[in-house]
């Protein structure tokens, strides 16, 4: 079985990529996602964050994201203490999830491949290219956050034209090419690939 990375800055379409590939009956794993709810249920790590943050981190039972995130995005330093605690553990459970699939290839859908170190064991790395300004728009409308907030989260990444130097393929989501057509040679190309085998 391949494994495929796809990866993009914030705004940049990967779950819009990751549906099309689900479509296709490809399971999708969406690391980012995953890391959220290994923050809410699993107890080593959520002892883990609150000896990080404190008891605010809880509100309720439930993670407080938007305290953390505040804090997270103004302090490089808190973001990458966050990421040494949850990281291991989402890409531990992105493991075991692949053990599970009988497919051709998987896909792991994750924001911080480079950044986090985790693009190790995967055949492929598709890289979701969308122009900056797009990014931007999309994130200040689905998020509801201010052009500065989406610069600040924007800056704790890789520069988009570096990672995507960094992937074996690139998908161009700039609303102007079709994105069906782009996954489809790719998929069309890892089947290939996965029996050829």
């Amino acid at each position: 079985m391949l494994k495929i990375g796809l990866t993009g800055g914030i705004g940049s379409g990967k779950s819009t990529v990751s549906d099309i590939f689900r479509v296709l009956g490809i399971p999708v794993y969406n690391a980012d996602k995953q890391a959220k709810t290994l923050m809410e249920q699993d107890p080593g790590l959520r002892a883990k964050v609150t000896d990080l943050f404190g008891p605010e981190a809880y509100a309720g039972g439930q993670l407080n994201r938007k305290w953390i995130a505040d804090i997270v995005f103004n302090d490089r330093y808190q973001l990458e203490r966050l990421n040494a605690i949850v990281h291991p553990a989402a890409i531990s459970a992105g493991e075991a999830w692949a053990l599970e699939q009988n497919t051709a290839y998987v896909v792991k859908e994750a924001a911080l491949f480079f950044e986090a170190g985790s693009a190790a064991g995967l055949d492929y790395i598709i890289g979701v290219y969308t122009p900056k300004h797009l990014r931007i728009q999309r994130v200040m409308q689905r998020d509801g956050l201010s052009r500065d907030a989406v610069l600040q989260r924007m800056a704790q990444q890789i520069q988009e034209e570096i990672k995507m130097r960094l992937c074996d393929f690139v998908i161009v989501n700039d609303e102007q090419q079709l994105l069906i057509p782009q996954v489809l040679r790719l998929h069309e190309q890892f089947i290939k690939e996965s029996y050829d085998r």
